[in-house]
């Protein structure tokens, strides 16, 4: 076999073996792909049975109850809403701390044939300003511990300081 023969094979066994990982890696991300929709856009879309994504919006006022037969006490319900479209939402486990009425959810599982979107994770969200409480109370802790500084002291015009 001639050498340009040879370095042709091994190119194209190359090119070839690139071609399958990027497959594979194709596959990978199209099998672990959820989307994220709004009521909104699970009412308008009209989506199937049994499929699985994340929805997200606020829990909706007066909506969370716990199921009475559930002895443990794990199975809730709320609506997800965003003002214009609700999701009934069931999920059996331990609600986030975070978790409130009025405030922002993503809910991850199925949506069932009646409309009912059966969840098997739940995480709260919350906004740019939260602290969690241990550390809440840190700014004023640290600033009743420390002497307060005067204008002064960091306005001084000599460059040696």
């Amino acid at each position: 076999m001639k050498p340009r023969t040879r370095r042709f094979l091994w190119v194209a066994l190359g090119v070839a073996a690139l071609g399958m990982a990027t497959t594979l890696v194709l596959n990978a991300f199209r099998a672990n792909v959820m989307f994220f929709a709004s009521p909104t856009q699970v009412a308008e879309e009209r989506l199937a049975a049994g499929a699985r994504l994340r929805i997200g919006g606020l829990v909706g006022q007066g909506s969370l109850a716990r199921d009475a037969a559930d002895r443990e006490g794990l199975t809730v319900r709320f609506i997800v809403t965003d003002t214009a479209h609700d999701i009934r939402v069931t999920y059996r486990g331990v609600l986030p701390d975070l978790f409130r009425e009025g405030k922002g959810v993503v809910a991850e599982g199925t949506l069932m044939a009646d409309g009912t979107f059966v969840a098997d994770q739940v995480l709260a969200k919350h906004d740019e300003n939260y602290l969690p409480p241990p550390v809440a109370g840190s700014p004023e802790r640290a600033s009743r511990s420390r002497p307060a500084l005067r204008v002064s002291d960091h306005s001084s015009t000599d460059p040696a300081r």
